[in-house]
């Protein structure tokens, strides 16, 4: 990614990734953990320096102190770092730490992930989803795509359907 990079290629990018990324019979923070696994290695693979619970510009509200943390952040040679934050809720105080990450000149990453919906958060943050389903309390992935249709009399399939022969000639 170059300099001039608003990071809407940076979240396609990741959108791609984690389309790819399956788990099955997950406890939520295990699916969370196997989420953060799968930015890293993408981060990784771009050729980037992870830090995974990085410090944040963001404070920790009171009566804490000191500054909360990023969940997945990224120092890129040819970029402004990413920020890349992973929740399964909606969370306003998720959206204001990425906001501050952005103000501070980081390209701000909101991975969601679970049934949604996901609403778009403000820009400059960018939302990049990755759908999973909960059954019995536990977390799958959602295939993007569509199962295949059914077809019938297939040959082979036992139906009493046959295929008709055209003739040759017109």
């Amino acid at each position: 990614m170059s300099v001039a990079d608003d990071g809407t290629e940076t979240a396609r990018s990741l959108t791609e990734w984690l389309g790819q990324l399956a788990f099955a019979d997950l406890p939520e923070g295990d699916a969370a953990a196997r989420i953060a696994d799968s930015v890293q290695r993408w981060a990784q693979w771009q050729g980037w320096r992870v830090y995974r619970r990085a410090p944040s510009v963001f404070p920790l509200p009171p009566p804490l102190r000191g500054n909360s943390v990023i969940d997945v952040a990224c120092a890129r040679p040819d970029g402004p770092p990413l920020a890349v934050e992973i929740d399964r809720t909606d969370r306003r105080r998720t959206v204001d730490k990425l906001l501050a990450e952005a103000a501070a000149g980081r390209v701000a990453i909101w991975v969601r992930w679970g049934t949604g919906p996901f609403p778009p958060p403000p820009l400059p943050v960018h939302l990049v989803v990755r759908e999973a389903s909960r059954r019995s309390g536990r977390w799958h992935t959602v295939s993007a795509a569509p199962p295949a249709p059914r077809h019938s009399g297939a040959v082979g399939s036992g139906d009493s359907v046959h295929a008709e022969e055209l003739p040759w000639e017109l």
